[in-house]
């Protein structure tokens, strides 16, 4: 039982880091930006050409150059993130919203297939692969890799939510959440705040990225696709717009994979999820911590 509750855990917090970008660009500008899992992709691949540049430098792969590579790879990702914001989505601001959402799969379909002419269709070895010893809790076996992502993952979004909840800039967030329009007459620079946004919500999915590749040792132009879709799920289980959602419907959803495979079989584990993801939006389609939000006209 402790098995499938750790294993649920360690899913579920990279879909939890992945889902909080989806839900602070929807909270504030009510975009489903569909192009954000492959932000997720695109952070592997950036680490993937730092890596071989550091480790040809320093001549190894320890954990200290692997947090370094990882802190480069959320400044690109970011960075990517932002450059989407303002030329993809910006000029659509006050366009109807499938305008944006069909940009939103144009920019993730760009993404994918730039990726694959210029490294390839064949899915590449990591350069650096964590590894450890293996201990047993509660009739669990727990990695030091698993504990040392999780504990990484834990320490990103605690970071985010103090600077979302208790510093200026994050009330300006939140404040455009609630009424752009007032926040703009009060003195808040919008496109700015937005900026940030997207590079915060890429640089966390960047920094799940490359912490899959370090574990699972492989990386390939779609390996953003599926996380994608399964953090979007995330999303709306948690209350998309919601941050504490995005992180309890991570890891709500890492849970039900895991015991879903133990009882269904790992094919049928994506059944399982989206499955779920459907009953549960004819049940509580505002989600566990989402509020029905009234238009106001």
């Amino acid at each position: 039982m402790f098995q499938l509750i750790w294993n649920g855990l360690f899913v579920g917090s990279f879909y939890a880091l992945v889902a909080l970008g989806y839900s602070m660009v929807y909270g504030i500008i009510k975009l489903l930006n569909f192009a954000h899992g492959d932000l997720y992709m695109l952070g592997s691949f950036f680490a993937f050409v730092v890596l071989g540049g550091v480790t040809g430098l320093f001549g190894i792969g320890s954990i200290p150059i692997l947090l370094l590579v990882l802190l480069i790879a959320m400044l690109l990702t970011g960075g990517m993130g932002v450059l989407i914001e303002r030329v993809a989505y910006r000029p659509l601001r006050k366009s109807p919203r499938l305008s944006a959402l069909i940009t939103a799969v144009g920019v993730s379909f760009t993404l994918e297939y730039a990726v694959r002419q210029i490294f390839g269709a064949s899915p590449l070895v990591f350069p650096v692969r964590l590894g450890g010893g293996q201990m047993e809790i509660l009739g669990a076996r727990v990695t030091m890799p698993q504990i040392v992502l999780m504990v990484v993952a834990a320490v990103l979004m605690f970071l985010l939510q103090r600077y979302v909840m208790h510093s200026r800039e994050g009330r300006a967030m939140r404040a455009i959440a609630l009424d752009q329009n007032a926040a703009l007459l009060m003195g808040v620079n919008v496109n700015k705040v937005i900026s940030r946004t997207f590079f915060i919500g890429s640089a966390l999915a960047g920094a799940a990225g490359v912490m899959a590749a370090a574990y699972y040792g492989s990386i390939d132009f779609l390996m953003g696709f599926v996380i994608g879709l399964k953090a979007f799920t995330a999303a709306v289980i948690g209350g998309i717009g919601n941050l504490y959602g995005a992180m309890v419907g991570g890891i709500v959803l890492g849970m039900l994979e895991s015991f879903g495979t133990n009882f269904f079989g790992g094919e049928w584990r994506d059944v399982f999820a989206f499955g779920f993801l459907i009953l549960f939006l004819v049940f509580k389609p505002t989600g566990l911590l989402g509020e029905r939000v009234v238009e106001r006209v």
